[in-house]
């Protein structure tokens, strides 16, 4: 039996633990508390959210710490909370419901359950009045109207089950032709006088902008590398970057990028960082290269502990959104002085002010005509700002992201040159599989170098897939792609689809089992389970000499075609995947030693986007296999799927190679 009282000061989640003071008697999501309603005969509220949410917070304020709300749900229903982050299954489950019953959705996200996990009523942030009157027409209505409640719970249940039946299998033939018309239709869509896609709210396409990168390597167009330009520098000068310390917030509230949503997620900017990295490598954009720069080091410093990353920074601080970032004329005076006047002018802080209350999130809209001046006045503004109040940090570390991290930090160490990069990947790598891999299964998160006890994910196993074969490539240690190519296979025997090949659930098949189980083709805020795998098992194809991850690859990319031809601004990372493989992928093998070739880094730079890149001995791994230096010069192999060219020795052939249009 669950015991009656807040239940939540033991949870590993950060964003849990906010509400262990709540006079609400949260439980977590458990068996035992599902049967406790069951044996009180009393509905669920179901309440998820996360620790970065803005909104979230002001529903806890406002409603879960008052005792009028606690008294009216505590007695009438079992109260369970989750984060969303820890538990994304759920989410997406409830999320579905909410989005099917409202039209929209979002977070705090709020639902009413019957004992058995059907929804019967969804919604998102109430204000107190509003929350209390709700509370009293749910209660009413399963007291008087249970019928009712038991149809409708049963119809959204079946609604769900149907929406969740997967892709279809009728899409076109994965074609460079299907990349073509995708691309176009993106580029359709563009934002071409602000940069990215769509109106307010705007949120940073990071893996729309990677595959027009691949697409512009592919095929030379000067529109996809536009686009990419565009929005880069746009989001790289507008207030969504942290003009001071590096990073991204989570999206822009204006069209403009101008005010953002203050919050900082590792997604976010290990997805942007891995995009910047590319942008850099590819063109040396000075502007690309400092962002790529600047975001990297905000992981490392400003979510980094103990070797992984935690998962982000809250949009408030003392209780105030954006308090921490946003600057007033007189607040430059005071800290600035006689520079005051020439960095408002640089950062756009007006006396008007472009947020709340006169006051300015900071821009770069220009470069400097001084950079050792604003370096001096970046170095100031940053001290004066770690003395007000700082946004708390969620300390969970999630599998999924740290990987994205992993795999972005390795691209920066590329176009950067960067050792440390490499090594905070590495370090994260060996940390993330010595915590979160478990008798041979991974776990969703942790918190302060305890796991929790959430299975991971489809997209935990395949970024992390991704993220492994990235450090096998770079370091030529094969244990990373025996571990990579492990976890491959665990996804192959537990989430693959058996009924529909090339399609893949959210979750396990060993996993809890739910009102529908999760299975969502498109991408997100991250990239979808499925796109992430197919990635994974594409790098994984050409690394090792097992025919299933290339038969896996290819029926899941044969599988989502349908996404590239209907709806290609939801698939950006399916669109990333595509590009790659209509390319060959492209593999270069190096023979050489790898610590001392230059042919092995002129390749890793001049690599496009997903091709896969090794450097060795003749026969140290399965591209190099039969393959050795040419007349004692370091060789380099291309090839194209199955087709190769001739070996090339310096590093100008090679970028001829490369340049070979498709």
């Amino acid at each position: 039996m669950t015991p009656r009282g807040n239940a939540l000061g033991e949870a590993t989640s950060p964003y849990l633990r906010q509400h262990a003071d709540n006079p609400v008697h949260w439980q977590q999501w458990t068996p035992a508390a599902l049967a406790e309603a069951a044996r009180r005969d009393v509905p669920i509220l179901l309440s998820i959210g996360y620790a970065a949410c803005h909104w979230c917070h002001v529903m806890a304020h406002e409603s879960f710490a008052d005792d009028e709300v606690a008294a009216a749900v505590n007695d009438h229903f079992v109260c369970i909370k989750v984060d969303r982050e820890e538990r994304p299954d759920l989410d997406a489950v409830y999320m579905n419901a909410t989005v099917a019953l409202t039209g929209q959705g979002g977070w705090p996200m709020t639902c009413f359950l019957t004992p058995d996990g059907r929804p019967f009523f969804c919604g998102t942030y109430y204000p107190k009045d509003g929350f209390l009157q709700l509370l009293s027409a749910v209660k009413e209505t399963w007291r008087d109207r249970r019928d009712e409640v038991e149809r409708a719970s049963d119809e959204i249940a079946g609604e769900l089950r149907a929406m969740s039946a997967g892709l279809p299998g009728s899409g076109p033939a994965l074609a460079a032709t299907l990349c073509d018309d995708a691309v176009a239709a993106v580029l359709r869509d563009e934002d071409v006088a602000r940069g990215g896609f769509g109106q307010a709210p705007k949120f940073p396409p990071s893996m729309l902008l990677e595959a027009l990168l691949r697409h512009h390597e592919r095929t030379g167009s000067s529109d996809a590398l536009a686009a990419v330009q565009r929005a880069g520098a746009a989001m790289a000068r507008g207030g969504i970057y942290d003009q001071l310390a590096g990073g991204f917030a989570r999206y822009s509230v204006d069209a403009e990028w101008v005010v953002p949503h203050f919050e900082k997620m590792l997604y976010d900017n290990a997805l942007l960082l891995r995009c910047y990295a590319h942008w850099a490598r590819r063109t040396s954009d000075p502007l690309a290269r400092r962002v790529a720069e600047e975001t990297a080091r905000f992981i490392i410093d400003g979510l980094g502990a103990d070797g992984l990353f935690t998962s982000s920074l809250d949009a408030d601080a003392a209780g105030v959104e954006g308090l921490t970032y946003v600057w007033t004329p007189a607040q430059l005076r005071e800290v600035l002085g006689a520079d005051a006047g020439w960095a408002a002018a640089l950062f756009g802080v007006t006396p008007t002010g472009t947020f709340e209350h006169g006051s300015s999130v900071l821009q770069l809209r220009a470069d400097p005509d001084d950079w050792n001046r604003y370096e001096r006045v970046r170095a100031g503004l940053r001290a004066a700002r770690a003395q007000r109040p700082q946004p708390g940090r969620d300390d969970k570390v999630v599998t999924a992201w740290n990987a994205m991290a992993i795999t972005a930090l390795i691209e920066a160490s590329v176009a950067l040159g960067s050792r440390e990069f490499l090594n905070a990947a590495v370090t994260c790598a060996r940390q993330l599989l010595a915590l979160h891999l478990v008798d041979g299964r991974l776990r969703r998160a942790s918190l302060g170098g305890v796991v929790g006890d959430s299975a991971a994910i489809l997209e935990d196993y395949a970024t992390l897939a991704t993220a492994l074969c990235f450090v096998y490539q770079q370091t030529g240690t094969t244990s990373w792609l025996t571990v990579a190519t492990g976890l491959l296979d665990t996804a192959l025997d537990h989430f693959a689809d058996p009924q529909h090949p090339g399609q893949w659930f959210d979750t396990a098949d060993d996993a809890e089992a739910l009102v529908l189980r999760p299975a969502d083709p498109l991408d997100g805020a991250t990239p979808a389970g499925a796109s992430a795998i197919a990635e994974a098992l594409q790098l994984a194809a050409h690394l090792s000499a097992d025919p299933r991850y290339r038969a896996a690859a290819d029926a899941t990319l044969a599988a989502a075609t349908t996404v590239l031809a209907k709806a290609p601004r939801s698939g950006g990372h399916w669109l990333a995947v595509a590009e790659a493989a209509v390319r060959g992928p492209i593999q270069i093998a190096v023979a050489c030693d790898p610590a001392n070739s230059q042919l092995l880094a002129a390749a890793r730079t001049l690599a496009p986007g997903g091709a896969v890149v090794v450097g060795g001995a003749v026969d140290s791994g399965e591209l190099l296999m039969g393959r050795d230096r040419v007349g004692g010069k370091d060789a380099a192999y291309v090839c194209r799927g199955r087709v190769c060219d001739l070996p090339v020795t310096t590093v100008a052939d090679l970028d001829v190679a490369l340049r070979r249009p498709v």
